[in-house]
């Protein structure tokens, strides 16, 4: 049997690692807190603006998590695309499509997405062009923002090809404002883009600019989790952006992204895109 002395000892080694272990969770519980997350935003806009757009947002959740979050700019959409394919962002607001890509290759997950409206390519032309077919454009220049915009390239160059057989030369000029520039200055006969950075144009490109095209609807654009952020940070980070949706102010500074009405994503949200072929018209 054990003497006294020895279940003395037992007890004191069992305390000290019990407060080591407490000690090494609090360690760990303080490294999440004060660690920095890298949040990467699709370039649909130059950098200045995505600023002005989403550094808000991140203020506000890092007072809602007391985390902190740190806004990185992509010059480009195929920037953007070799950097979260790289695993560079913890955090991330990317296409639906960049979501599929990036949830087979690295593991991204979707946490929260717009419930208001769904994704759709346009295709733009100016007011002044006699072109009243799509078929029209075929052989012509199209300006597009990068090969693999989901909305504003993707779904609308596979669907001028398998739908109309059209086949037409892509000119890609990096972001959705420079495709309503050219098309504006007649660099290209038309330009894919989508509704909500057609809404941002000033009037002076705005008004001379006419919807040619829509494609079919998608699940719109997700914020999206990398997986080595550990569970109780993505949670507390997707709570805290569905929180956002329950004050005026706040409902405000989402709807500069836009997102009208904020929910929760899953991947079931996405499934879609696998069935759609957008492979053969992806750039790696």
């Amino acid at each position: 049997m054990h003497s006294c002395r020895d279940y003395t000892k037992y007890t004191r080694h069992f305390l000290l690692f019990s407060i080591i272990l407490y000690i090494f969770s609090i360690t760990n519980s303080l490294a999440d807190t004060q660690r920095v997350y890298n949040v990467g935003i699709v370039p649909q806009f130059e950098t200045k603006r995505l600023h002005s757009i989403w550094r808000p947002v991140l203020d506000r959740l890092e007072i809602e998590t007391g985390l902190k979050f740190k806004l990185l700019g992509s010059p480009s959409i195929p920037e953007f695309e070799k950097e979260f394919l790289a695993g560079k962002f913890d955090f991330a607001y990317m296409n639906p499509y960049h979501l599929s890509w990036s949830h087979e290759t690295v593991g991204y997950r979707p946490l929260i997405r717009d419930h208001s409206k769904k994704l759709q390519g346009i295709l733009v032309i100016r007011k002044d062009k006699p072109i009243s077919d799509i078929n029209q454009l075929d052989g012509k220049n199209v300006a597009f923002p990068a090969p693999n915009a989901l909305g504003a390239s993707l779904l609308l160059r596979a669907e001028l090809h398998n739908k109309f057989n059209i086949n037409i030369i892509p000119r890609y000029v990096k972001t959705h404002d420079s495709v309503y520039l050219n098309v504006v200055t007649k660099q290209t006969m038309a330009g894919g883009g989508v509704q909500k950075t057609l809404n941002r144009q000033k009037p002076a490109i705005r008004e001379k600019l006419k919807i040619l095209y829509k494609t079919q609807k998608v699940a719109p654009h997700p914020f999206s989790a990398h997986p080595r952020v550990d569970e109780k940070i993505v949670l507390q980070v997707q709570q805290a952006m569905l929180n956002l949706g329950l004050t005026e102010i706040d409902k405000n500074l989402l709807a500069r992204i836009p997102i009208k009405k904020i929910g929760i994503a899953t991947m079931n949200d996405y499934l879609p895109l696998s069935k759609m072929g957008l492979e053969k018209f992806r750039a790696e």
